[in-house]
């Protein structure tokens, strides 16, 4: 090949690049050399933990198929305790892998001392306007503003508000995560004075998701308390602003597009009942993002959350939970064949999928297969039957259970279980049941679990992430992987 480049000449002697003595060939110009695109895919499942996918691999494709998540050539497990916590919540397991330090819980994207607590346990935040004591820990710079700095295009797609704690973590600097409007005015390009983060430059290229409300003025029934409209502001620096699944489709992006969307007051809807309210789905926002972010010969960094997962999961509704995994992955392999189209060996490409923390679902054994999820059928979603003889399995007061359950939650019987009516197959496969737990906690409240989770590379020096490594680690592999 480096023969054949040193023949530029419109007609030459072959015998110079190996050829016979007397045959001439007409060669085309070699390209001139160009700075190659670095594109980084990096996709959260947020609680999405290693029972939770495995629940939703049979919910979806049954026990012996196959999910997107599943093909990822490079797989590793993830340590995810925070700074002051064995158990962590989204915002600094998320700020780990945008920053590569640790932090405390609460904590978005700051140094480790910061606090999210006084001594007496009360919030430094008084509501969603406050900004952090001056004193109170350094911002630390996130992978999005590293690849802002270089010229690259960045995106951040996510089913919950944008200014929730995962999608909040790649641009946003912030002591206590409930301070959403102040993070929504990071994030919207206006002078420092009013908190823009300067280190977005010009301002995050693309923003999809929910959480108006954080945008607009208590007077037009939004959260902001200080007037501002923070739609119209991103507009005035160019934004395109898109409210609902026909106007997202309906954009056309050209080199210098920059794209928000808001399809919602608060979290967008759970993919189980999003049909009919005219919100995108996860694949329709991550395919928008990525035509409109590759436009940039430079290359490109998204983050797509799936960030229902984790609500649902409180709620002890495995059914939620498992369809916007579904979702998620599907938003994956949507993600890819997109890439591909401009990419088609992931030579300059890098993708990451994987977990801040796990929940506490859990499988109960030993149940006969199921095979995939349907209408007629609630596969994993239904009552224990036993392997052996398909019978329906019962507790030690005689009384059937589920396959899924959780170890904190709503649904826990008081008392004998034995005077209330027997669970069903149709009880437990119905959209709003929710799964029976160990230990009683209030509506809403099942907690996150502290296990390893799972991480799946490929792509550009996928095979970095091999192993057992810290939520830390993570944001060192990518950088060095994709020389950011």
């Amino acid at each position: 090949m480096k023969k054949l480049l040193l023949c530029t000449t419109i007609s030459i002697i072959l015998t110079a690049c190996g050829g016979s003595s007397n045959t001439s060939v007409t060669v085309e110009p070699s390209p001139v050399p160009t700075t190659k695109p670095k594109n980084v895919l990096f996709f959260l499942g947020d609680g999405m933990g290693i029972t939770t996918l495995t629940a939703a691999r049979i919910y979806g494709a049954g026990e012996d198929g196959s999910l997107t998540i599943d093909t990822f050539p490079e797989t590793a497990f993830v340590k995810t305790f925070s700074n002051d916590a064995q158990v962590t919540d989204s915002a600094p397991s998320m700020a780990a892998y945008m920053t590569g330090v640790k932090m405390n819980n609460e904590v978005i994207s700051m140094t480790p001392e910061t606090k999210a607590f006084d001594e007496k346990g009360a919030s430094y935040l008084k509501g969603t306007d406050s900004i952090c004591p001056t004193t109170n820990g350094k911002p630390v710079t996130t992978l999005l503003e590293i690849a802002k700095s270089k010229g690259i295009a960045t995106g951040v797609v996510t089913t919950t508000r944008v200014t929730h704690a995962t999608p909040a973590a790649t641009y946003s600097h912030i002591c206590h995560r409930d301070a959403e409007n102040t993070i929504a005015a990071q994030l919207a390009p206006a002078a420092t004075d009013k908190g823009y983060n300067d280190k977005l430059l010009d301002g995050v290229d693309v923003v999809l998701g929910g959480g108006r409300q954080f945008f607009q003025s208590t007077s037009v029934g939004g959260k902001r308390t200080d007037g501002r409209d923070l739609i119209a502001e991103m507009k005035a620096k160019g934004y395109t602003y898109t409210s609902n699944q026909t106007e997202l489709n309906a954009f056309t992006p050209t080199s210098t597009s920059k794209l928000l969307g808001l399809f919602n007051s608060s979290h967008m809807n759970y993919d189980l009942v999003r049909n009919g309210t005219g919100e995108p789905s996860l694949s329709e926002m991550t395919v928008k993002a990525i035509q409109t972010l590759k436009k940039n010969p430079n290359g490109m960094f998204l983050m797509v959350e799936g960030g229902r997962i984790d609500h649902a999961l409180h709620e002890t509704t495995a059914i939620k939970a498992l369809q916007d995994t579904i979702a998620f992955d599907d938003a994956i392999k949507a993600a890819i064949a997109e890439i591909k189209k401009t990419d088609p060996n992931l030579e300059n490409t890098l993708i990451v999928v994987t977990a801040d923390h796990d929940h506490t679902l859990v499988l109960n054994g030993y149940a006969a297969r199921t095979g995939k999820t349907t209408v007629n059928n609630p596969g994993v979603l239904g009552l224990l039957k036993n392997y052996t003889d398909g019978s329906v399995a019962k507790d030690v007061e005689g009384m059937p259970f589920g396959i899924i359950g959780f170890g904190n939650g709503e649904n826990r019987v008081a008392g004998d279980r034995k005077n209330f009516a027997a669970l069903t197959d149709t009880q437990v496969f119905a959209d709003s049941y929710h799964q029976e737990a160990a230990i009683p906690v209030a509506a809403g409240s099942e907690t996150h679990g502290g296990t390893n989770v799972f991480l799946g590379a490929m792509g550009k020096n996928a095979d970095s992430f091999a192993g057992v490594i810290d939520n830390t680690k993570v944001f060192t592999l990518i950088r060095s992987a994709i020389d950011l």
